[in-house]
């Protein structure tokens, strides 16, 4: 699958979904504090480095501006369930960069393609579960290691910038896989 002219079209066998943004996400650098919770904005500005604006620690320093996680997609709907099973997360919370809704959980394996308005993102790998999520005040230490157990294979997907551009909430959003739907 190559993005042309802007779009992501799928390949041979391959089939699309149409979903939504939910909110949109970046936190600024603020001293050495960390990346979470991320706040809600209205437009992202994203450029093959990533999101313009948004301080993310370990990327920046532990991971050399890595571009497979210059974004960090999740589901509404992993958010609705965790609510479900009592831990009142909610968008931005997890430190993702978008917020998205309307899309299959299986759909979001490496090589998928997301295009959000006119920015083109290629999942690139899950985004594991650390120790900076129990900052959150309804985790802490103590109930730390249970939830980073409950979000094991939930906690949104790293994406890499095929092609820039701006997103806003109203943004359309197409995810393309290859393969005919044939999901691992």
């Amino acid at each position: 699958m190559t993005p042309l002219a802007g779009k992501v079209t799928p390949a041979a066998g391959g089939s699309s979904v149409q979903g939504r943004i939910v909110q949109l996400h970046l936190k600024l650098r603020e001293g050495r504090a960390r990346g979470l919770p991320k706040r809600a904005v209205p437009l992202l500005a994203i450029t093959r480095d990533g999101v313009e604006g948004d301080f993310n620690r370990w990327r920046t320093e532990e991971a050399n501006g890595d571009p497979d996680q210059a974004v960090l997609l999740l589901s509404e709907e992993i958010l609705t369930d965790l609510r479900a099973e009592g831990w009142p997360v909610q968008p931005g919370e997890l430190g993702e960069n978008v917020t998205l809704a309307g899309l299959p959980l299986d759909a979001f394996q490496p090589g998928a393609q997301v295009q959000l308005g006119e920015v083109v993102l290629e999942v690139s790998k899950p985004c594991d579960p650390c120790t900076v999520l129990y900052s959150l005040p309804y985790v802490g230490i103590e109930r730390g290691p249970a939830f980073l157990r409950t979000l094991t294979g939930r906690r949104g997907w790293f994406a890499r910038v095929l092609q820039g551009g701006t997103v806003g909430v109203d943004s359309g959003v197409t995810l393309v896989t290859e393969g005919g739907g044939q999901r691992k």
